[in-house]
């Protein structure tokens, strides 16, 4: 086996949350300065990650399609409806208030995690794929024409492709494949080439959930912008693995989901430039996003809360608040080093399996390693790994596309975060060459 990945000096652990606060603000945790790393000590804080699955240790290793939760999160989830539980914005009493002020610090926190101008630039949604639904009838409806095309790399998630596909159909403009390497890199000669002044809108992944690849995006932004096209920049499998800056990437939508960061599922964010604020148009109508209603006339409320119709997902927001406090707690430096240093082990580890193929060689990657093994279907290779108490995902990862790149139609996948060891690869790499063995 490979040298095991250079340890990090380990931090102390967070303070935990009060479990009965009175005051639920209190009891959430404070945001603290970012302090050294070690996987171990960011497995102390997450408490699925010490069950058994089939009589042993559970290894998590399916973080691309959703990470585990630290306690803290769990823990302000609890505060929240313990103590604080109330609609927001539009109430005078203590209880509405407190609601309202962790909902719009839950704001502010993800403005600063992700570099944005203000918390206003930020609006709340279910996920990045409602996120991206959202820039497509939201602005899309009203500026794309016939003829206009929405340039879409071959790498990207489904929920990158079907929405512009849907808003293509209505307004007769064009989805255009920006095609990959044999690396499973984007083609940027052929980006560069297909841009026009034709090209309204320019997607892409900041890293690949089959791939792992992570495409130059600033570079990517900024020739899109000398066309006058728009970027939409989707960072679900970025955000828990890199900084973000917005602003440096010169993205004009910025779209990412809470479970993929270590918070509940059924949150997201949308960043917005300031200046798209103007153009965008509402797509669901009632409370919350209107300023008053009439049967002559409808006046609305200012962004962000014309984005956010009805009720949200309040305790959603709280625990994303956790959970961006929680990891940035860490040294978000050593969280990447260790991540890569952690990549390449696994994957020299597992090029000892007999018959595996890593599926992309960018060089540019997050810790995603998609593979095949020979004489195996990938449903077959997961239920495998499964018996051992081992998660990986298998399927065609809502990214079709980019595995008939490789002529594949499914594919085995391990993804990692910080809380995963090179232990844990041994055992994935154990369990692997037990089943080639048993063929």
């Amino acid at each position: 086996m490979p040298a095991s990945p250079a340890e990090v000096p380990g931090a102390t652990a967070p303070a935990p949350a009060p479990t009965s606060p009175e005051n639920a603000l209190s009891a959430l945790p404070a945001t603290t300065a970012p302090g050294a790393f070690s996987p171990e000590q960011a497995r102390k804080d997450v408490p699925i990650l010490h069950r058994t699955v089939n009589g042993h240790p559970l290894v998590w290793l399916d973080n691309g399609a959703t990470t585990q939760k630290p306690r803290q999160v769990i823990e302000a989830l609890s505060a929240y409806y313990s103590a604080a539980n109330s609609n927001i914005h539009r109430g005078a009493h203590t209880m509405a208030r407190e609601a309202t002020e962790l909902y719009e610090a839950g704001r502010t926190a993800v403005a600063e995690f992700l570099g944005a101008e203000s918390p206003q630039t930020i609006a709340f949604a279910r996920g990045t794929t409602e996120a991206i639904n959202l820039v497509a009838q939201s602005w899309g409806r009203s500026v794309m024409e016939p003829g206009d095309e929405i340039l879409v790399p071959v790498l990207e998630h489904h929920s990158n492709i079907v929405p512009w596909q849907l808003l293509a159909q209505e307004t007769h403009a064009r989805v255009v494949p920006v095609p990959l390497t044999p690396e499973g890199e984007i083609d940027q000669k052929a980006y560069t080439d297909l841009l026009s002044a034709r090209t309204q809108l320019v997607v892409i992944s900041q890293a690949s959930n089959v791939l792992g690849t992570v495409p130059p995006v600033e570079e990517m932004t900024a020739l899109a912008h000398r066309y006058g096209a728009r970027v939409l920049v989707d960072g679900a499998q970025a955000v828990a693995h890199m900084p973000v800056d917005v602003q440096r990437l010169g993205a004009d939508f910025y779209v990412f989901s809470g479970h993929k960061l270590f918070a509940p599922t059924g949150i997201g964010a949308l960043y917005l430039k300031p200046e798209m604020a103007e153009l965008m148009r509402p797509w669901q109508g009632g409370g919350n996003m209107i300023e008053s209603v009439s049967f002559e006339r409808t006046t609305f409320a200012p962004m962000p809360h014309l984005l956010e119709a009805g009720t949200g997902h309040i305790s959603g927001v709280v625990g994303l608040l956790a959970a961006i406090d929680w990891l940035r707690s860490f040294d978000q430096e050593a969280v990447a080093a260790y991540e890569t240093a952690l990549m390449t082990y696994a994957t020299q580890a597992m090029a000892t399996v007999p018959g595996l193929e890593v599926i992309g060689s960018a060089a540019e990657r997050i810790a995603v390693l998609t593979f095949t093994l020979a004489g195996h279907d990938p449903a077959s290779v997961a239920d495998w790994l499964d018996r051992d108490g081992i998660a990986v995902r298998a399927g065609h990862h809502c990214a079709q596309p980019a595995l008939a790149h490789y002529g594949l139609e499914s594919a085995a996948r391990a993804s990692f975060a910080l809380y995963n060891t090179s232990e844990e690869v041994d055992q994935l790499v154990a369990s692997l060459r037990r089943l080639q063995a048993a063929a």
